[in-house]
């Protein structure tokens, strides 16, 4: 029972909206109801408030982080539990991703999958952010940053010699993040994927 309290509440933990907390608290638009409709950082970024963006992108991540490291401190340390922490981790994002207070229609969950991935591992979560950086540096596209970053995590935890559960998790992170990415992907085949800090339109999705 203590298990499904802790996976439990890491997924009402990852329903908390950060996007559309700040869109509230700066009296902005509805992250869903411009741009790309996706309550997250970048589509918040496109209504010209970085700090609201920045927040978003930092409460996001906290969730993510937070979630993994209450389910490592509810695990002794003389009985450790990788799958309960990997449970919890998927938990969070899919809490995200499928939010119990937004109608199960929440983010794609790059911020909080580089949460996850830092409380996991901190070298982890850093290797997948400076991927995520560096091609964002130079194509400024959020998407293609967040699909190889996606991507490489799973090898970065192998090269670090993670526990299977969390190379595990890494794996299901980067597939998920993947199928929320389908319509992105298909709109950077066709050149038609905003850049990063494009001003915001309406949403006609």
């Amino acid at each position: 029972m203590d298990d499904l309290m802790v996976v439990g509440a890491a997924y009402l933990l990852g329903s908390v909206s950060f996007a559309v907390l700040m869109s509230k608290l700066f009296k902005l638009p509805d992250p869903r109801s411009y741009g790309s409709g996706n309550p997250g950082a970048t589509n918040v970024l496109r209504s010209g408030k970085k700090t609201a963006a920045l927040l978003t992108l930092l409460g996001d991540s906290a969730k993510g982080w937070l979630a993994v490291f209450l389910a490592q401190k509810f695990t002794p340390a003389d009985a450790f539990q990788p799958e309960l922490i990997a449970l919890a981790a998927i938990a969070v994002f899919v809490g995200h991703i499928f939010p119990v207070f937004l109608r199960f229609q929440g983010g794609k969950g790059v911020a909080t999958a580089l949460g996850v991935l830092l409380a996991l591992n901190p070298l982890l979560g850093l290797a997948a952010l400076l991927t995520w950086l560096v091609v964002a540096r130079l194509f400024k596209l959020s998407s293609l940053a967040a699909l190889v970053a996606a991507a490489s995590a799973p090898a970065f935890a192998w090269w670090l010699a993670e526990p299977a559960e969390y190379v595990a998790v890494s794996v299901v992170l980067a597939l998920l993040l993947i199928w929320r990415h389908q319509k992105n992907i298909q709109n950077l085949l066709s050149g038609r994927e905003g850049k990063i800090g494009q001003s915001a339109k309406p949403n006609t999705d």
